[in-house]
């Protein structure tokens, strides 16, 4: 029989015996039916084929891999061949057919555990419980066994915990890092993350997973406050105290409702930003923006007077508090024609240098008219308390101009400083320039008219709500002074004021407990 190929060996299906019935005392082999004195003499015979080849030299008749050489004596079984070729075909169908393991969350353990309660008498399972939760839950049998076996086993510790142990066990581990030894480094190498990661020794992303990821490190603007001195201190103190109502005191220390105050104070706006961000589409050109020197953007100063809203009992405004923002302008009849406007048009130029004498003329002329025509009607008789920082350029309370114009209105205006280097102490300086800023920003000005209507158009726009917590903001400030006895170092208390105010709790008055 020549070896040709393994083909010559294989039979079809058809030609393996399907209805073949085995007598009694035969075997089937090889798709024929011996007799057992057959396969007996067949053993034999193979005995002694087998002795006389162990006896021979073999030199020939060998390869060297030790196979047989002699096509004769080479027999194979067909049976064996198929049943060989199946058993590969199904190993292979069993490796696709692999499963991963299901995961079971905590919350279906807790369901298979309450399942397990349901079919437990005195702690213990009824048979079966098990395997019908397991069908329950369409989970392994062992891991419904495994989940009642943790319960006992937390029994004598007074814990019946059955949540997975994968938290912190499983997946990459984390690289921890020294945080005493960050605690030692400069904070002048700790400015970005790449330089505290440089000064640890450690890659930028693994600083960033535990400040962003972990949190377990946090992220610090810090800003240069004023110098304060004892007699600084002692200022802010006495200011302080003199904001609380007499009444409320020393039991229940309460500050003033801040109704007659009026804070003042001065604030440059530029027309545009050095850096601006923009987000645009990706087929949309870059802007273009010029101008002849980035120091010497066109800004214009406004003095900004406030006071604090008022609201009825249904939280409509009665009185909005926004006295007026007054830029410190001139016009000026331009001296020669241009291609923008003939020579002899008005001009309106910004103020290069702001003068006392200028600042009066404003508290005078804008400021006082705007506060007669504003006020409430209801607190005209009472005190209003014009408060103002201690720059050089404001006037003094007992200027007699000013007091003399006070004297013509009929109303109770004065003037008050607040103490030296505390700007924590005027809602301008705390929120009010920032915010109505940032809503200039969104107007773009090309001259001094659109820069101050768009500075005019901010301060009008900002809500008399968000004002309101811009004093009461005040008021926590002034308790954290005190609590810090005089100093500037303190964090700005978050009162969630936006949530107390939705909820109709929140108070017009703080109470101070330092």
């Amino acid at each position: 029989m020549p070896l040709s190929s393994w083909e010559d060996f294989l039979i079809s299906e058809e030609d393996i015996p399907t209805n073949t019935h085995e007598p009694e005392g035969s075997k089937f082999t090889g798709g024929e039916v011996y007799s057992d004195e057959e396969v007996n003499s067949d053993k034999e015979l193979s005995c002694h084929s087998q002795n006389d080849l162990n006896s021979s030299d073999g030199g020939s008749d060998f390869l060297d891999t030790g196979s047989m050489f002699d096509d004769d004596e080479i027999v194979f079984d067909t049976i064996e061949l198929l049943s060989s070729e199946s058993e590969t075909e199904v190993g292979e169908h069993e490796i696709l057919q692999v499963k991963k393991r299901k995961v079971i969350t905590n919350d279906e353990r807790q369901a298979i555990y309450a399942a397990l309660l349901e079919k437990s008498v005195n702690g213990k399972l009824k048979k079966k419980s098990t395997r019908i939760v397991a069908e329950k839950f369409s989970v392994p049998l062992r891991t419904v066994q495994r989940i009642w076996k943790r319960t006992k086993e937390n029994v004598g510790d007074g814990m019946t915990s059955v949540l997975h142990r994968k938290t912190k066990n499983c997946g990459r581990k984390r690289i921890q890092i020294d945080m005493e030894r960050f605690r030692n480094l400069p904070l002048q190498q700790r400015t970005t993350v790449r330089a505290s990661a440089s000064g640890m020794n450690i890659s930028p992303s693994l600083f960033y997973n535990n400040y962003k990821k972990y949190g377990k490190i946090r992220r610090h603007t810090n800003a240069i406050k004023p110098q304060l001195t004892d007699e600084n201190k002692k200022a802010r103190l006495q200011f302080c105290l003199s904001m609380l109502k007499e009444d409320s005191l020393p039991h229940d220390p309460t500050f003033n409702d801040m109704f007659n105050l009026i804070h003042i104070d001065e604030k440059w706006f530029n027309m545009s930003r050095k850096n601006e961000t923009y987000y645009l589409l990706p087929d949309e050109e870059d802007p273009y923006r010029t101008c002849k020197s980035k120091n010497f953007v066109g800004k214009v100063m406004f003095l900004a007077a406030i006071a604090r809203p008022r609201f009825d009992a249904e939280g409509k405004v009665t009185f909005s508090g926004k006295i007026g923002i007054f830029p410190f302008v001139t016009k000026e009849p331009a001296k020669r024609s241009s291609v923008n406007r003939a020579a002899g048009t008005l001009e309106t130029k910004a103020m290069t240098s702001v003068t006392r004498d200028k600042v009066r003329s404003i508290l005078i002329n804008d400021v006082m008219p705007a506060i007669i025509k504003k006020w409430p009607r209801e607190d005209a008789n009472l005190p209003i308390i014009i408060q103002q920082d201690n720059a050089r350029t404001h006037i003094d309370p007992n200027d007699r101009e000013f007091c003399e114009a006070v004297r013509k209105t009929g109303f109770d205006i004065r003037i008050n400083c607040q103490p030296p280097n505390s700007p924590d102490l005027n809602v301008l300086d705390l929120g009010f320039f920032r915010a109505i800023q940032s809503l200039k920003y969104k107007d773009a000005s090309k001259n001094i008219e659109e820069l101050t209507a768009g500075v005019e158009r901010a301060f009008e726009s900002f809500s008399s709500k968000m004002f309101n917590r811009i004093f009461l903001t005040l008021q926590s400030c002034m308790e954290c002074i005190m609590k810090v006895r005089g100093s500037n170092n303190y964090k700005i208390p978050h009162m969630r004021k936006g949530a107390l105010e939705r909820r109709g709790e929140l108070s017009c008055q703080l109470k101070c407990d330092a």
